[in-house]
């Protein structure tokens, strides 16, 4: 039996889609059932509120097919089974699941959105911290914004909470105008001569962050 932890990690199940899916509903726990490779395999998942569950039965014996859930296993026929098998837990993820928003504040989900609707890009989750992301120039790859959850006494106060930050690039012959370590600040782990950080919890306007943003992506052409 494999524990399918992981893969729900950072995502939201959405119940009336897995009934949708083909789930059966057995007690607290959705189970589903599909047959592979010429109904000889079955891959069978159990998901309830704290247990995310799968395994492969062989049909012609009635008995778990362990072997997918073996590193040392090898072989074509074992490959082609592990393969089939993954992704069937790939494609209910897929449709049953709803990613879980990494960013709380009501501007950092503005951003995001205005980003993407604007220039077509996602943010890109580079480092193992799955709160920090970055914004890339498809045309250069170079980066023009960057997300991170900080203490907020990393940048004011003495204050240990985490908040949500956005630093980007700005002209640095005009930075100097632009910072006043109260609502703008020197870039946070990034080049302070270049770059700037907004915490992202309402002070700044919405608008004037997008004009920002739309700097930023601006700067990101220039050598």
């Amino acid at each position: 039996m494999r524990n399918l932890d992981k893969y729900f990690k950072d995502t939201k199940i959405k119940k009336a889609k897995l009934l949708d899916y083909g789930f059966t509903l057995k007690g607290k726990t959705y189970c589903y059932a599909k047959n592979i490779l010429d109904n000889h395999f079955k891959v069978m998942i159990s998901i309830s509120d704290n247990s995310y569950t799968s395994k492969v039965m062989d049909n012609e014996t009635g008995e778990e097919y362990i072997l997918v859930d073996i590193d040392a296993a090898y072989g074509n026929y074992v490959s082609k089974v592990m393969s089939e098998y993954d992704k069937v837990i790939e494609d209910v993820i897929l449709n049953c699941t709803d990613k879980e928003e990494v960013y709380k504040s009501k501007q950092s989900q503005k951003i995001i959105s205005y980003v993407k609707e604007k220039y077509h890009d996602e943010l890109e989750f580079l480092w193992d911290t799955p709160t920090d992301a970055i914004w890339r120039n498809k045309e250069n790859n170079k980066w023009y914004g960057l997300v991170m959850a900080v203490k907020r006494n990393r940048l004011e106060t003495d204050s240990e909470e985490i908040v949500e930050v956005l630093n980007l690039r700005y002209q640095k012959d005009l930075i100097d105008n632009l910072v006043d370590n109260k609502l703008i600040f020197r870039g946070y782990h990034m080049n302070k001569k270049s770059w700037i950080s907004i915490i992202l919890d309402g002070r700044v306007n919405i608008n004037k962050i997008y004009k920002l943003i739309d700097n930023s992506y601006e700067l990101s052409f220039k050598k």
